[in-house]
């Protein structure tokens, strides 16, 4: 797939593949693979939102897993800054971890509700700044809590005294605490009602300009993704269809099942 962008790419996928084996028998042999991705490739240029859409199945969220290593690869090349990170083992991988972080779907499940705001903020910290004490990551979980617009006040609390908009904010300052380059939203704002998707993605946007963040933004909202995206890969049956700018993709689509997803949006 060819660079849209003339801006260095941070990160440069190369024929990508999971392929999941399906086991049956009273062996458990292997009779059948699933191939949730097959053989992608695209680049995302530092500073630069490309968003990934299709509908549920087609293998995105697989994708945005795949390149943060939280499933494992069955193929092809994730060059991370000119670095080829599909061979590293996890002990390797390790330090990209601070800058490949990721947005989860729903704020509901991906915080632990027995820990308080400031514990699941902090564990990134924990992890990675092993040197921090305890006043050092309070000054850092509250700065964070300001950025995404809440009050350090709160950080003593648990998860279900928050709405879904305030959850996914955490969730959001839980990804930031490493000081990432690149996140993976994986669809973080489907869960979420209209009005508060938009403060969601207008939250990211002024973020990413503000600290220089790079995204890969996963969703099947095509108007989310139009109004975020830099570039956009359609993508089905675990391949991308079609790759194109975000005003070109909604203006003058070319594949089939893009004109299809299109047609499928109520209003746009």
């Amino acid at each position: 797939m060819s660079k849209l962008s003339t801006t260095e790419s941070l990160l440069s996928v190369n024929n990508l593949k999971v392929h999941f084996p399906v086991k049956g028998g009273l062996l458990q042999r292997t009779v059948d693979v699933v191939k949730a991705v097959d053989g992608i490739s695209f680049d995302i240029p530092k500073g630069k939102t490309v968003g990934l859409v299709g509908e549920s199945g087609s293998g995105k969220t697989t994708t945005g897993r795949a390149i943060a290593r939280l499933v494992p690869l069955s193929a092809g090349s994730v060059h991370y800054d000119g670095v080829d990170l599909a061979s590293f083992t996890n002990r390797e991988f390790f330090p990209y971890r601070k800058k490949i972080q990721v947005i989860f779907q729903d704020p509901f499940s991906s915080l632990n509700p027995r820990m308080t705001v400031f514990s699941i903020i902090a564990e990134p910290l924990d992890i990675h700044f092993k040197d921090w004490d305890k006043v050092q990551k309070q000054a850092r979980v509250a700065d964070l809590l300001e950025k995404v617009g809440l009050s350090a006040d709160l950080m003593q609390r648990y998860p279900h005294q928050f709405s879904g908009g305030q959850r996914q904010r955490i969730g959001i300052a839980r990804a930031l605490a490493v000081e990432p380059d690149f996140i993976v939203c994986d669809e973080p704002v489907s869960a979420l009602d209209v009005s508060v998707q938009a403060q969601i993605v207008n939250l990211l946007q002024d973020l990413q300009e503000e600290l220089g963040l790079t995204y890969l933004f996963i969703a099947h909202d095509l108007a989310v993704v139009e109004h975020i995206s830099d570039e956009v890969l359609v993508m089905t049956e675990g391949k991308i269809v079609e790759h194109a700018s975000a005003e070109e993709i909604y203006n003058n689509p070319r594949h089939p099942y893009t004109i299809k997803l299109l047609e499928a949006v109520p209003s746009l």
